[in-house]
């Protein structure tokens, strides 16, 4: 059984009353301070003893065998570090001499470390708008931030960026908080060797619990987007996918399949996608290519050869649906169409946008939480693809 026990901080590391009133108490409960981490503190369990803990902000990360050798004469034991701050302790009983019995003094120690803060609120500051400008380019560049955070692939940053702005927040309550303990030591007010930490304790734990749930989520969603990515070759014949398929579409019984290439076993000229997101949590995409042998294209530059593809996201928010629609429209059309897409009201749909130019025909639709976008190339009429997408956003819709 392990004599070390661990021990959420109750404060950030500038509140140094609060830690040595905390190191105190602990101590009354016969855990004495061990170690110091970023977030949690180490305490060796032992007798209940009445101790008192100073800190000491060095200059430098370590301090120096004469300074230690010189508090432990005046009756301070070094306990241990954490970056500029040095822990001594030392038993009641032992009526040690103040470490610094001067607060002007001692406030002077102080102006190494806020000069650091002061730099580390810059460099935090300058990273974080180097991170919102990248996020910014990969939303709005192309002008289509929605279908972007439904794919999910820049979500990962946006926590990040959540958690680089708590972290540039830290450092400005560092900062701030150093500079009103130098402002009071310069005005004679001792620290509070006391102070109260239950509440800090408190709050710390419900931030720390919070920053490492989202970091944690920042890890593990590419890895969930990764395991739910599959591809595969569509069936020969119908199914339950919510997928708009060609033979439906064409309604030609010398329809067969165009098979492109071959690759790990997928038929990459026919096959559909599933894909994850946290704004999405169900998606598809295919691709579907036939020939009709005893048919040409009108302009008979070789047999017909019809194809279609499907995009379909089924959303955590509806509120989403027309954002994407409008997205889609946006990432399909190239800025190269001449003719409108047109708007029409439909009872299967919420929303139902067409785009017919020569022998290529696009539909963006969306019912309840489900949007899909389909592009046929061939002579079947726009509203047997319409049909047919109803048919099948319904799979999706009625769930």
């Amino acid at each position: 059984m392990t004599n070390v026990v661990r021990k959420i901080r109750p404060s950030n590391y500038w509140c140094i009353g609060e830690h040595e009133s905390w190191f105190s108490d602990m101590s009354l409960q016969g855990l004495h301070l061990h170690k110091i981490r970023t977030n949690f503190v180490h305490f060796k369990k032992g007798k209940p003893k009445r101790m008192e803990y100073r800190i000491e902000v060095a200059k430098n990360k370590s301090i120096s065998d004469e300074q230690i050798e010189m508090y432990n004469e005046n009756g301070w034991d070094y306990v241990t570090s954490y970056h500029y701050f040095h822990v001594f302790a030392s038993p009641v009983e032992r009526n040690a001499t103040e470490l610094h019995t001067d607060p002007a003094e001692q406030a002077y120690t102080l102006q190494q470390l806020s000069k650091r803060l002061i730099l580390n609120v810059i460099v935090g500051a300058v990273g974080f708008a180097f991170i919102i400008g990248m996020l910014g380019t990969t939303l709005f560049l192309d002008g289509t931030p929605v279908l972007r955070l439904v794919e999910g692939f820049i979500l990962q940053q946006m926590i990040m960026i959540f958690i680089i702005l708590y972290l540039v927040y830290l450092s400005i309550r560092a900062m701030l908080a150093i500079r009103t303990l130098r402002r009071n030591l310069k005005e004679g007010k001792a620290i509070n060797h006391h102070a109260p930490w239950e509440k800090t304790l408190r709050k710390n734990t419900a931030f720390s619990i919070v920053f490492v749930t989202i970091a944690l989520a920042s890890t593990a969603i590419p890895w969930i987007q990764i395991i739910k990515s599959e591809t595969f070759s569509l069936p020969e014949g119908d199914s339950d996918l919510p997928l708009v398929r060609l033979a439906n579409i064409e309604q030609n019984p010398m329809l067969v399949r165009d098979e492109y290439y071959m690759r790990d076993g997928i038929d990459r000229g026919n096959r559909y996608s599933m894909n994850w997101s946290l704004f999405a949590p169900v998606q598809y995409e295919s691709d579907e290519h036939g020939v009709i042998e005893d048919k040409v294209w009108l302009d008979e530059s070789d047999t017909y050869s019809p194809s279609i593809n499907t995009e379909v996201y089924q959303l955590t928010f509806q509120a989403f649906a027309a954002p994407l629609v409008s997205d889609l429209i946006k990432w399909h059309s190239y800025g190269d169409e001449t003719e409108p897409y047109v708007e029409k009201n439909h009872l299967q749909f919420d929303q139902l946008i067409i785009h017919e130019e020569d022998e290529k025909k696009e539909l963006f639709a969306s019912k309840g939480k489900v949007v899909m976008f389909v592009r046929y190339y061939g002579y079947a009429e726009m509203e047997s693809i319409i049909e047919n997408t109803a048919q099948k956003i319904r799979l999706l819709a009625e769930k």
